[in-house]
């Protein structure tokens, strides 16, 4: 029986499958992607099939209550009401008092999502929070994790973080594991995580919706972050999750190490990955120099790609825009979701206080050149030039960390926050005015399956948004027709005369440079929440020069920064145009077929008003009114009324030529991962 597909999405899918180029003649068997449908776990196959692949939207970074610092900001939602969101369905967050009265839902359903609470904390969290009859529920600091005052609630978080070895170097169990059996505990809250991915994976021929089982490995001594999420390629996953309780701080080395044991080595037909994330918070340890060959070796196997963007900055590069000058870069896009600090302390703020010296700015000489991913992969092409193995070979996705269960939730104008109580309401702007709505993980994969979506992971074709959803599509070849935009079969020539974005080609001496296929569509929007125009595309070059030491270049490859767009400073709605989409055949003007280099897209919606902009005004606050002030202070004075404490929205009339990241109108965009052109060996 054929699948029944709604008009409206039938003629969005055909318009889309025009634009990119999918509606190509069938590829012959030499030119084709290789299919996924070898499946690595019983399911029946996708009716929807395209050997060209389509664009997956997902979410790989998601926390639910399952997770310490969800349950205490009174986030109450399990793994499968985060599955609910993710399809789009409505759930229930707590409002700034702790009661469950916001009501949040997705604009736009995901194709993927994956669960990734704490794996330190499963245990615990499970004995203080589900059953009165263990011993342990009882230990006050579980009491103060079920509390609804909100200042009992963080002294519980810090009480959590200490345990975990985040404000420390040492990890430690709580006291409620020697009164119950966390490890039991843990059991059960794994097996409900599992449950809930297979629950709402669809396995059907309609492949609706996938799932992934996943935890997040959480490795942060003094607040230097260096967690991964943990994703399984199917549903054969180990008894239980590694976590720092079991590789000791500052050692994720020894978590590839025991996923290999217990996952890839252990005969039960288990596949992994790790994702790190946020290395802009991680005090520069986040890409270390490789310490031994397999350290080198496991971490190209392990981890394929990173998540460059979320809630809690962006970590492409970095420039700061009162000095003038960037983090090994002079490009000024770099201002984009940067924060002032370089680790986690940088959540620390309560009633609009900075509450820990930690989180002060790092002056732009003394910020770690390698919490940026752009000046990582740089690093990576240097030591493949002095040790014959580059380690930084990693593909981009961005995700939300949603703490709230909202995979998927990074709209700007539906911006519910991402930490329970916590941000919900007024402490949004008050507490977590630099943080931001996330993004999402986009794969171009066959169909949306685990195994296919999985592969393209692994492949790393794979690119991360800011939260919008534009098409990207980049190639790279020396066969590269210059005439491929507005081919009918541009996409399938592409695929038979380059290779994808992550993938790598080698040249040789003589070579002129090859042709870089950039393609991108405009988001569509939906109804009441059109898409943006595209400003332009762009590529970004890093290369090893002849002396041994790194070098970038943007390029603007189409569309135009002078387009004349804006927004209204008084509604936010956009203004002027753009383009619906952009496609070129670029050759690099610089090219030297002696250098090795990485090539990456970066694709500019026009400017947008950010998040807070539009939460400022809604509360009568307009960053750009000349009368800011004293509309923040009569917005102030009515939190105030409503139980707020300190001041609420002085933030919203913060001077942006002031401020060395922060502005009121922000550009969307999107990352593609890289290209690597090598001389042939």
């Amino acid at each position: 029986m054929s699948r029944l597909i709604p008009l409206s999405s039938r003629l969005r899918r055909s318009l889309l499958l025009v634009l990119v180029g999918l509606a190509a003649s069938p590829l012959s068997a030499d030119d084709a992607p290789t299919p996924a449908r070898d499946y690595s776990e019983e399911r029946a196959p996708c009716a929807d099939h395209d050997p060209l692949r389509r664009p997956m939207f997902g979410d790989l970074h998601v926390h639910t209550a399952y997770s310490f610092d969800s349950y205490i900001s009174s986030q109450r939602n399990e793994p499968d009401d985060a599955y609910r969101y993710a399809k789009g369905e409505a759930i229930m967050l707590p409002n700034e008092d702790g009661e469950q009265a916001v009501r949040a839902q997705i604009q736009r359903p995901l194709d993927f999502a994956g669960i990734t609470d704490h794996s330190e904390y499963l245990g615990p969290i499970d004995v203080c929070t589900r059953d009165a009859g263990r011993l342990g529920y009882w230990w006050p600091h579980c009491v103060m994790t079920r509390a609804n005052h909100y200042w009992t609630q963080l002294l519980a978080a810090s009480w959590w973080t200490s345990l975990g070895g985040i404000q420390t170097e040492e990890v430690s169990q709580s006291f409620a594991c020697t009164l119950s059996d966390c490890d039991a505990a843990a059991e059960s809250a794994w097996g409900r995580i599992q449950a809930a991915a297979e629950s709402h994976y669809d396995r059907s021929e309609d492949c609706a919706f996938t799932t992934f089982v996943g935890y997040e490995y959480t490795d942060a001594p003094n607040a230097a972050n260096m967690h991964r999420n943990v994703i399984f390629r199917n549903a054969n996953v180990p008894d239980r999750p590694v976590s720092t309780y079991d590789t000791g701080t500052y050692n994720f080395p020894v978590l590839w190490e025991l996923l290999q044991e217990r996952c890839l080595d252990a005969g039960i037909g288990c596949d992994v990955l790790a994702i790190p994330h946020n290395p802009n918070l991680a005090a520069g340890l986040m890409f270390r120099d490789p310490r031994t060959p397999r350290e080198a070796s496991d971490r190209i196997k392990f981890e394929p790609v990173i998540e460059l963007t979320q809630h809690k900055g962006a970590s492409e590069c970095r420039f700061d825009r009162l000095e003038g000058r960037g983090v090994l870069t002079e490009d000024e896009l770099c201002t984009y979701e940067q924060v002032v600090a370089d680790n986690l302390s940088m959540l620390g703020s309560v009633h609009g206080e900075v509450m820990t010296e930690q989180a002060a700015p790092v002056p732009i000489d003394e910020y770690h050149p390698r919490n940026m991913a752009r000046n990582a992969l740089k690093a990576g092409l240097e030591l493949g030039r002095s040790t014959g193995t580059n380690p930084f070979v990693f593909g981009f996705i961005g995700s939300t960390d949603s703490h709230s269960a909202t995979p998927g939730g990074a709209e700007e104008d539906n911006y519910v926050g991402h930490l329970g109580r916590r941000d919900a309401g007024y402490r949004n702007v008050q507490d977590h005015f630099f943080s931001n709505p996330g993004g999402h993980a986009v794969v171009w994969a066959e169909e949306n399956s685990r195994d296919a979506i999985f592969d393209g992971i692994r492949r790393k074709e794979t690119y991360a948004t800011s939260g919008t959803r534009p098409i990207v599509r980049f190639f790279a070849g020396a066969a590269l027709s210059e005439a491929l935009c507005g081919a009918p079969d541009m996409i399938s020539r592409a695929y038979a005369d380059g290779v994808p974005m992550g993938g790598r080609l080698e040249v040789d001496a003589s070579a002129s440079s090859p042709r870089f296929l950039v393609s991108a569509l405009k988001d569509p929007g939906v109804p009441g929440h059109p898409g943006t125009d595209l400003q332009r595309v762009q590529i970004v070059k890093g290369w090893v020069g002849a002396e041994g030491s790194s070098h970038e270049r943007v390029y603007d490859v189409a569309g135009s920064a002078e387009n004349g767009a804006s927004v209204d400073p008084e509604t936010c709605a956009p203004t002027g145009s753009g383009a619906s989409s952009l496609c070129s055949v670029w050759t690099d003007p610089d090219w030297n077929a002696g250098e090795s280099a990485f090539y990456y897209v970066r694709v500019l919606e026009n400017p947008t008003c950010r998040w807070s902009t539009i939460q400022c005004q809604a509360a009568g606050v307009n960053p750009f009114s000349a009368g800011c002030s004293s509309q923040a202070d009569a917005a102030t004075a009515a939190a105030q009324e409503r139980g707020a404490q300190g001041d609420v929205y002085g933030k919203c009339c913060l001077d942006p030529e002031s401020e060395p990241f922060y502005s009121p109108i922000q550009q969307e965009r999107a990352w593609t991962s890289s290209i690597w052109v090598e001389p042939a060996s």
